[in-house]
C-alpha cells in the first residue's frame, strides 16, 4: 500500500510504502537509488513486522527536500515522521545512504531504534578503500559497482535503459533528482561527522555486508563495529552492494533472526 503522509502542516509530503498489518514496526531507509516499487524483501519482512518504507524528500513523489541541508536535518526528518506515524520507536533498517541516516537517527536519540540494522552503510571514509564516484558513473558502469553478478536478471532489471523516449526522459529526470538529493550527504565524501556521534548509538546493532560489494568495500564493516558498542557484523556471500535483492532469502533470514532474537 502506498499512501501520502503530510508532515509539519504540509512542509513535507512523504510517499510512504507500507507492508504488513501487524507485528513490531520496522522503518526501512532506502539508499541513494531510492525504492524500486518492486522490493520483495520488504514484502518478506512484513510477514513478521509492520514495515514502513518512506521515500526520502526529493525521491519519487516526496517533497520538502529544500528544508533538509545536512544529515542532522535528515535524521530529524525521520524523527518527525515517526512521531506523526505514532511510532516513537521502531526497528530501523537502513541501506547505504539510508544506513548512514539510520545511524544518525539512532545517534541523535537512543530511544528511536529498538534494534538497528545497517546494510552496507555509508558514513565513513577509508583512504585504503576509497569509495568510487557513483555520481560520475555511467549507467553502463553501475551494475558492476552494485552487483556480485552484473549480468544477472536482477542487475539487468536495475540498469535497463528504456527504449521509449518519454520513459527514458522520465528515468533521467528522476535519476538527476535523486542524485542531487543524495549529493547533500555523499558527495564528494560521505564523512559528515558520524564518527563523532556513532558512540552515542546504544541500540543492539547488526552490520550486514555483501562479500562482493565494490561500491562500499566490506572493510568498512569494522569501522562501524568498532565505533558502535556491541555491534556485530555479518557477511553474505555471492552478493554485492544490493545484497537484499541478490540474496533475498539470506538477507531476510539474517534481519529477521536478529530483530526477533
Amino acid at each position: 500500500m502506498i499512501t501520502t503522509q503530510k508532515l509539519l502542516n504540509g512542509k513535507f509530503s512523504v510517499e510512504l510504502h507500507q507492508f504488513g498489518t501487524s507485528g513490531e514496526p520496522l522503518l526501512f531507509l532506502h539508499g541513494a537509488g531510492g525504492l524500486t516499487g518492486v522490493d520483495p524483501f520488504l514484502e518478506d519482512l512484513s510477514k513478521d513486522f509492520k514495515v514502513y518504507a518512506p521515500h526520502f524528500p526529493g525521491y519519487g513523489e516526496s517533497t520538502g527536500n529544500e528544508h533538509i541541508d545536512d544529515v542532522i536535518d535528515a535524521a530529524l526528518f525521520y524523527h518527525q515522521l515517526m512521531d506523526e506515524l505514532g511510532i516513537p520507536s521502531a526497528n530501523i533498517v537502513g541501506h547505504s545512504m539510508g544506513g548512514m541516516l539510520a545511524a544518525e537517527t539512532a545517534a541523535l536519540c537512543s530511544h528511536r531504534a529498538r534494534k538497528l540494522v545497517l546494510v552496507a552503510p555509508a558514513g565513513f571514509w577509508l583512504e585504503s578503500n576509497p569509495i568510487p564516484d557513483f555520481f560520475a558513473a555511467d549507467l553502463t558502469e553501475i551494475a558492476a559497482l552494485l552487483f556480485h553478478d552484473a549480468n544477472s536478471p536482477v542487475a539487468k532489471m536495475f540498469t535497463a535503459i528504456p527504449e521509449d523516449f518519454k520513459a527514458l526522459e522520465a528515468m533521467y529526470v528522476e535519476r538527476v533528482k535523486r542524485l542531487a538529493t543524495a549529493g547533500k550527504f555523499l558527495w564528494p565524501l560521505p564523512d559528515r561527522g558520524l564518527k563523532k556521534r556513532a558512540h552515542r548509538i546504544s541500540s543492539p546493532t547488526l552490520v550486514v555486508w555483501g562479500e562482493s560489494d565494490r561500491l562500499i568495500a566490506p572493510a568498512y564493516a569494522n569501522e562501524f563495529t568498532s565505533r558502535i558498542k556491541g555491534a556485530k557484523s555479518l557477511t553474505i556471500k555471492q552478493a554485492g552492494h544490493m545484497v537484499m535483492y541478490e540474496q533475498q532469502a539470506a538477507f531476510v533470514t539474517a534481519v529477521r533472526d536478529f530483530l526477533k532474537g
